[in-house]
């Protein structure tokens, strides 16, 4: 194991008003500690399952299923201990990495093109 999955992460235009409507349908707390107007976190910190976060995305082209032109927007985020070392083992199984990084996370994509992020504490 590399590391533990830390979110769910799902693109939108309005993160605090996705939120809502999954926190309602959900029933899992808004983690207000986590989030800003961008960022939206729902359920505890990391580690503690059940955990969905929304991501502001302008001009988001939303999902047209199941047209490949618009494809579903998500991201996995996972927790690691050691960056470098997790980094090292995910591009030996195929990862790559991405354009972006931010304190505390890098990007990378699956050998299949979907991003998810390794993040660290």
């Amino acid at each position: 194991m590399i590391g533990q999955l830390r979110s769910v992460v799902i693109d939108c235009p309005d993160p605090r008003a996705l939120a809502a409507f999954y926190a309602e349908l959900l029933g899992v707390p808004l983690v207000e500690g986590d989030s800003d107007d961008d960022w939206v976190v729902l359920g505890g910190p990391p580690g503690h399952q059940p955990r969905l976060a929304f991501q502001q995305a302008l001009n988001l082209r939303p999902p047209a299923w199941p047209d490949p032109e618009r494809p579903q927007q998500f991201h996995l985020d996972v927790t690691v201990d050691d960056i470098e070392a997790a980094e090292k083992a995910a591009l030996a199984l195929g990862a790559r990495r991405l354009p972006g990084e931010g304190e505390g996370f890098r990007v990378y994509a699956d050998p299949a093109g979907h991003p998810f992020c390794l993040c660290w504490d």
